[in-house]
């Protein structure tokens, strides 16, 4: 088995919507990593500050035939890389996306160590292992730092919390690691849901965390979470913003992000409608993460 890895370069907007446009083609979503440097050969104005990769199985080549003229179509709205494409070796692919990652520190105690690094434990530290295998959320993202470090700040002890597109988990496995005590981690991917379920299982908190293949459910999940988690698209959090603020319990506490700056606002508008009040804004390059809080009613008091 080979497999075929496309990946483009492009600024923060362009990632989110080349993200998006392959995540339409691709099972398991595509990666969005910082990019520090250009590639080796790359022209330097056209170095980038992510990198977008997806990975198709070798007898998919018609989807990346048509994943690459969709790109095409993008790069005349936005500025990115001609797509590069390169096959690799089962072990290969193994292997790929495993050389962007290091350790990371968070906030104030937390550690995401990958799976495959050692790392002398401090005495303060929270340390969240991961393999974040082909599911987005490896704690490399601006949005995803953000939500880590707000999830520090604001959870608070034996809390219910609710992760909205889990990813690879790790918001799910840091709440559950500063002392929640039920969280449910929903996903529409099955590959994002097999990979949550096999990080919760190495980090121990199969008996807090409950994977579940679905979006979130205005009444099934209504009324019971004292924190909500969603990390997706700017469209996608006005989409579900409803469910979030019913899903909420008055004074409950919604952690955003994947939202791209100027589109704050209409996030914070739909939550507005809702009931929620953002409370606090976070930055990072051109991601913001929105912090609200649900407002109590009348007959709450």
């Amino acid at each position: 088995m080979t497999w075929i890895e496309l990946s483009i370069a492009t600024d923060a907007e362009g990632a989110e919507a080349a993200a998006a446009l392959l995540n339409e083609f691709v099972s398991g979503g595509a990666v969005i990593e910082e990019t520090l440097i250009a590639d080796a050969g790359e022209p330097i104005d056209l170095a980038r500050a992510f990198t977008v990769r997806a990975f198709f199985s070798s007898d998919q080549r018609d989807q990346v035939a048509r994943a690459e003229t969709a790109l095409w179509h993008l790069s005349q709205l936005r500025a990115m890389t001609t797509p590069h494409t390169r096959e690799l070796a089962e072990e290969d692919w193994a292997e790929a996306w495993k050389k962007h990652y290091t350790i990371l520190h968070i906030g104030k105690h937390l550690v995401i160590k990958p799976s495959w690094l050692e790392y002398a434990t401090r005495a303060d530290d929270v340390v969240i292992e991961l393999d974040p295998g082909m599911a987005f959320g490896t704690g490399l993202h601006p949005t995803t730092r953000m939500c880590i470090a707000a999830i520090e700040e604001h959870i608070a002890p034996n809390a219910t919390m609710l992760d909205v597109g889990c990813g690879s988990g790790i918001l799910s496995i840091t709440a559950a690691k500063l002392g929640a005590r039920k969280i449910r981690a929903l996903d529409l991917d099955p590959i994002a849901v097999e990979t949550t379920a096999r990080n919760v299982a190495i980090n121990r908190a199969d008996s807090i965390v409950r994977v579940e293949h679905r979006s979130i459910d205005a009444d099934r999940d209504c009324n019971q979470f004292d924190l909500v988690c969603i990390n997706i698209l700017a469209e996608i959090v006005c989409d579900l913003a409803p469910a979030v603020a019913r899903a909420l319990r008055a004074g409950g506490i919604v952690i955003a992000s994947g939202i791209l700056d100027f589109k704050a606002d209409d996030v914070r508008d739909a939550f507005a409608e809702c009931g929620i009040d953002v409370i606090e804004k976070k930055q990072e390059e051109d991601w913001v993460a929105l912090i609200g809080i649900k407002k109590y009613l009348e007959h709450d008091h």
